[in-house]
């Protein structure tokens, strides 16, 4: 029987994963089926049961349900419970195994394929979601400065913060505050507050030496990339990289083996054009 392997999300219809791992499998060889899975929060913990009973040996989690997903893992590694989410689950012997590859991802886009330092830099995280968990860690791992986050609920910036357990480096601002922070040397949006059409941020946050990142990609990615065009940020990467990357770590979980990312971001960038929405 072909192993059975799904993304999980809310929604999910547009996601690239399916054709991600496909394509993974076909370069190394290895069947698989890998299904798109749209279930709402309300609905993901027996939508992730049932597709257990029914033979699922792993799933990869995108929004909302990075956090829960997480809580239904009877183990999890340490960077996933350092990061509070779970975007791949393994089972084992009979239960879910929890791992977040989303950090890993991120920083192998910038600093392998991209060849950015991101040592010592003064970066602003917008949101405090699961995205904004899985890649904070990672971050301060890669050696940036100082890490501040600003979400339009305070309590969950502070709650992030507080994981981190960095308070030298790790800062919370409320969402107002944006005007009077300064410019920053990287500006990541871990919102998606670009599918609702716009993205509101003081031009003061960016020089034309600002990284600016997006964890989307496609049309959400679409407000904060053109926030950073006019904002003059000459560097403007979206997270189809960090898409591929996170994919062949959780791919290299499940079947031992990591596939080679180039050609997959290759084909997706060239099919999607310049601008590529969040998985």
């Amino acid at each position: 029987m072909t192993a059975r392997y799904a993304v999980f999300g809310h929604p999910v219809v547009h996601s690239l994963s399916p054709r991600i791992h496909a394509a993974f499998g076909s370069q190394l060889g290895i069947a698989m089926e890998y299904a798109a899975i749209d279930a709402t929060p309300e609905d993901f913990a027996t939508a992730l049961a049932a597709f257990a009973d029914a033979g699922g040996l792993g799933a990869n989690v995108t929004l909302p349900h990075k956090e829960r997903a997480l809580a239904l893992c009877a183990s999890a590694s340490e960077r996933a419970r350092r990061a509070g989410a779970a975007n791949t689950l393994t089972r084992r012997d009979g239960a879910w195994h929890g791992e977040n590859t989303d950090g890993l991802g991120l920083v192998h886009d910038l600093t392998e394929r991209r060849r950015i330092d991101l040592r010592a830099r003064r970066v602003l995280m917008l949101g405090a979601g699961g995205a904004a968990r899985g890649t904070a860690p990672a971050l301060l791992d890669a050696g940036i400065d100082e890490l501040w986050i600003v979400n339009r609920t305070p309590e969950r910036a502070d709650a992030l913060a507080d994981a981190l357990g960095e308070p030298g480096r790790v800062h919370t601002r409320y969402w107002d505050d944006l005007r009077n922070l300064g410019a920053f040397d990287m500006v990541i949006n871990a919102t998606s507050a670009g599918r609702g059409g716009s993205i509101d941020l003081p031009f003061t946050l960016a020089t034309k030496r600002t990284l600016a990142v997006d964890l989307s990609y496609g049309e959400a990615a679409v407000p904060f990339l053109a926030w950073a065009e006019a904002a003059g940020c000459e560097q403007r990467i979206d997270g189809i990289g960090m898409l591929v990357e996170q994919a062949a770590e959780s791919f290299a979980i499940w079947h031992g083996r990591r596939p080679d990312t180039d050609p997959v971001f290759e084909s997706l960038s060239a099919r999607a054009g310049v601008l590529h929405t969040a998985d």
